[in-house]
């Protein structure tokens, strides 16, 4: 037997689930909570913030926390924490390259993007996009 590919940062394989909890879900309601969830995770850009919770989330929605789950779920395919880690990484990829952050550590860029810490930066940046941030960046910097 072949011996399995050890991956860094112990991440493990995302299994997909069947949710009876989707078929719960009213339509229109979902894709007006979906406009919400962007405009405050995304354009207000509250995934810097490592304190803003998915229960902080429903309450600006006014909303209950596990129905704004189940939307999370059936319209990003994620969970809460995944989404918001998406954006911290795809904001931090652009840190990494950006040379007006070229004084930046890797520490700050990820503290910057909202990572409690560097262990949850280069594990969510290894998850996401296959490299470390530092590899990341020595492969992306526009010379």
């Amino acid at each position: 037997m072949a011996e399995e590919e050890k991956k860094p940062y112990k991440i493990r394989e995302k299994v997909e689930k069947d949710a009876d909890y989707r078929n719960l879900i009213r339509a229109e309601l979902a894709d007006d909570l979906y406009d919400k969830i962007l405009t405050i995770i995304v354009a207000q850009k509250k995934y810097r913030d490592p304190e803003y919770s998915a229960k902080q989330l429903a309450k600006d929605l006014d909303t209950n926390p596990r129905y704004l789950s189940a939307v999370i779920n059936s319209r990003f395919g994620m969970n809460y924490s995944c989404l918001v880690n998406e954006c911290r990484v795809r904001d931090a990829a652009h840190m990494l390259v950006d040379k007006r952050f070229a004084d930046k550590t890797m520490e700050e860029i990820g503290m910057m993007c909202g990572f409690a810490n560097r262990q949850s930066f280069y594990a969510s940046f290894y998850k996401i996009k296959g490299e470390a941030p530092h590899q990341y960046k020595k492969k992306h910097q526009v010379k």
